[in-house]
């Protein structure tokens, strides 16, 4: 069968083992071949291509819901569901979206960037199944580096108390939980998941289940069982939150993977089913891989593992101008230490860790307690830098706010891929930063136009006693490394000239350089402001500008509500109000009646009137 000839996962399930063995060799090759051309998410897709088969063969998708955790590591259910002749668009605007989209087909229950969200979902779904009186199964797949995550431990607790009925896919491709995989356990998976056991479970519990004595009986029969498998199979995590346990399973054994899950599909309740897989499988450059490298590539020579899209000598990534300015200040600053949430290859935090294992913390996908770990390690006396991607950084808003802030502790946040990032779509563009940070105070939030202002930035940001971040884009930058250090004022923007300024144009970031060298090339006259800080902003400057009577336009390449845009217009209006604004200034409140902290914030009825009548 031609990979791209399949529209539904009906068409595999009369095919024998060994046509679905050679089925997930092609989809291998398939997968191989097009990501080379297109790039996306390898190695979690060379993992799971058995899983997946087997997913659909066992189960009747779209009435059972099929959940991947993330979702980039759904390749194989895109390819099973009749989406193989669209790979061509992988990722590109308008095309097919590398993650599960609901908008995209049928056959996509749930849509997910981050990770650790399927548990609940599934949660959710069972409820409302069963709410409306519904039969079909739910199985979310979740990996055991999104367990490392608290939301995920959240659900099971939940789900391990109510007993709704659920499938969940354990895809351990690391071997971190149960490394004791041996003869005694894979004896006992195969014994549970044998038609024979099955059959016998099923008539002894139905028999038994008819009497009072029978169900007695049964719980005693339950309560040894539990027993027995608790001595044998290593499943402590699970057993604590009263999860039913099948496995570990031979990912990549398809017989194996068809008859446990035939198991777990007949079970009442919850249950985990544990597959161990391989991540890369099938491709030898991203099975030996250590780092992370072969997780998400672009395009690339499947021969070599060469990609085809090489950096100039001159420049390097965003990040890696970060690391490198890192490194070089740890050198003399035994405070620093550095903290990534799962992020270490795509940071370039990897060197920095090598040279300062002592000092380099990898807490895995647990964003939350990166950030807070980084507050109490300020409160230790160290100088934390927390390295996170902006559009995960959301999920630790409450932290930087109530843990960091709050407390004005000097902790350096590197915003990694901030501003567009592309092929990844909605769940990883890292365009709402300012806006979500500019409310919280304390704060210092910044971004440097080039490589030199981007050392200096991190130079200046270690010199500061309290928060402060720093966001870079996705993408690389000319580079070279400069001999000494300035500290840059903080809340202090630039001003570039080109021509005779008719009109003026403030922003941030890469852009800065690249409209004035478009301005140049076209012969306009502009004055462009770099605005480096977000908070505080120039506002000395901004009065400056104000006073050249040109037109003024905010060019921001971020989400434009709470942005540059908006507190440039919130501090014009204080200098020249036109709009009285009453509210809670910058700043955090104490404790106190209500009565006390609305007459001190000046939000009570009778301040508010004698501003009213200053209007008259």
């Amino acid at each position: 069968m031609k990979i791209t000839d399949i529209q539904s996962p009906d068409q595999i399930k009369n095919m024998s083992v060994k046509q679905l063995q050679e089925l997930a060799q092609d989809i291998r090759a398939f997968l191989i071949e097009s990501i080379s051309r297109t790039g996306g998410h390898l190695s979690s897709n060379l993992g799971v291509v058995e899983l997946t088969i087997a997913l659909h063969y066992v189960f009747h998708s779209p009435k059972d819901k099929i959940l991947f955790d993330v979702g980039h590591q759904s390749y194989t259910h895109k390819i099973l569901t009749g989406r193989a002749k669209d790979f061509g668009t992988l990722r590109t605007y308008h095309g097919l979206s590398g993650f599960q989209k609901r908008s995209e087909s049928i056959h996509d229950p749930w849509e997910a960037g981050h990770s650790s969200t399927s548990l609940s979902a599934a949660y959710g779904m069972a409820i409302a199944r069963d709410l409306q009186h519904k039969h079909f199964e739910i199985i979310p797949i979740i990996g055991d580096g999104a367990l490392t995550g608290g939301m995920a431990f959240e659900a099971l607790n939940n789900i391990g108390v109510s007993h709704k009925k659920m499938i969940i896919i354990f895809n351990d491709n690391n071997m971190s939980i149960s490394k004791n995989y041996g003869a005694i356990e894979k004896r006992l998976t195969n014994l549970r998941s044998s038609y024979f056991y099955r059959t016998v479970k099923k008539d002894v519990k139905s028999n038994l289940n008819q009497t009072k004595t029978g169900v007695n009986l049964l719980n005693s029969l339950s309560h040894i069982r539990d027993s027995l498998k608790d001595s044998l199979v290593d499943a402590p995590l699970f057993k604590e939150f009263n999860l039913d346990y099948l496995g570990p399973v031979d990912g990549h054994d398809l017989s194996a993977l068809i008859k446990v899950l035939e198991t777990a599909k007949e079970h009442d309740g919850p249950i985990v089913v544990h597959v161990l897989t391989k991540k890369g499988k099938g491709y030898k450059l991203a099975e030996q891989d250590k780092t992370g490298k072969w997780h998400g590539v672009g395009p690339f020579d499947p021969k070599t593992g060469q990609l085809l899209m090489n950096l100039s000598s001159k420049e390097l990534t965003w990040s890696q101008v970060i690391s490198n300015t890192l490194i070089d200040l740890a050198r003399t600053n035994k405070k620093i230490v550095a903290i990534t949430p799962a992020m270490a290859q795509g940071s370039k935090l990897l060197e920095f860790a090598n040279l300062y294992p002592d000092r380099f913390f990898d807490c895995g996908i647990a964003e939350q307690h990166a950030m807070t770990m980084a507050a109490g390690m300020a409160v230790g006396g160290l100088h934390p830098f927390i390295s996170v991607y902006s559009s995960f950084l959301q999920r630790a808003y409450d932290q930087v706010n109530h843990d960091v802030a709050r407390m004005d502790l000097p902790v350096v946040i590197g915003i990694d891929r901030a501003g567009l990032v592309g092929d990844d779509g909605e769940t990883h563009q890292g365009i709402y930063d300012i806006a979500f940070l500019r409310s919280i105070p304390n704060l210092i939030l910044s971004q440097p136009k080039d490589a030199k202002e981007a050392q200096n930035l991190l130079f200046t940001a270690f010199q500061y006693d309290g928060p402060f971040c720093i966001r870079y884009p996705r993408g690389s930058v000319p580079y070279s490394a400069i001999d000494h250090y300035d500290a840059i004022e903080i809340g202090t923007w630039t001003c570039h000239i080109v021509g005779i300024p008719e009109q003026i144009v403030i922003t941030y970031g890469p852009d800065v350089d690249r409209l004035i060298q478009k301005a140049k090339e076209n012969s306009l006259g502009v004055m462009i402001i770099n605005a480096r800080f977000f908070k505080p902003i120039d506002t000395k400057m901004l009065d400056t500008i104000m006073k050249e009577k040109l037109p003024i336009t905010v060019f921001e390449t971020d989400c434009q509500i709470g942005s540059l845009s908006s507190a440039i217009l919130e501090a014009m209006n204080t200098r020249d109000p036109q709009i009285d604004i009453i509210g809670i200034k910058d700043h955090y409140v104490p404790q106190g009646s209500l009565r006390v902290l609305r007459k001190e914030e000046g939000i009570d009825l009778e301040s508010v009137f004698e501003r009213l009548e200053n209007h008259v």
